[in-house]
């Protein structure tokens, strides 16, 4: 593999790793730049019951896109003529199934789903990233955003 081969090589595996974590936070302490310095109104209540769940991931398509170009470079560096050209094309779909896969399981995160009765008798359900240890009789406050998000603090 020549110079610029690798470099190039180097450059798209560094970039999938960058980018495989740019998922945003779906944590009760974690806010977005547009959700600072805007009120929020303040609910407080008593867990029910708390269930683990998974925020499952999405893919941008970025980690298909670096993992194919990634795995035709590496493909291209097999064999000649033919051969090279079907283990290009092999290394791209192989790159493109595992850029994908990686892209999708750092943006899978555990989370739990609280079931939560606000002291006006009303019931909530609210999931997300697991960001605390909370127990069934905890009591909590709610906060509703002005985009309709819901996070629970203790």
């Amino acid at each position: 593999m020549n110079l610029y081969k690798k470099l190039a090589l180097l450059s798209i595996l560094g970039a999938l790793f960058i980018f495989s974590g740019c998922g945003t936070s779906q944590s009760g302490r974690v806010y977005n730049q547009g959700q600072a310095q805007t009120s929020m109104s303040v609910y407080y209540g008593t867990i029910i019951e708390l269930r683990e769940v998974t925020i499952e991931g999405s893919n941008s398509g970025a980690g298909a896109v670096i993992g194919g170009v990634a795995g035709g470079l590496v493909g291209s560096t097999i064999g000649s003529g033919r051969g090279r050209t079907l283990a290009t094309v092999g290394g791209a779909l192989a790159g493109l199934a595992a850029g994908s896969a990686v892209e999708k399981g750092a943006r899978t995160k555990p989370a739990t789903e609280f079931t939560i009765e606000l002291d006006s008798g009303r019931m909530m359900a609210v999931v997300q990233e697991q960001d605390g240890y909370y127990r069934v009789g905890d009591r909590v406050r709610l906060l509703q955003a002005g985009d309709g998000t819901w996070r629970v603090r203790q």
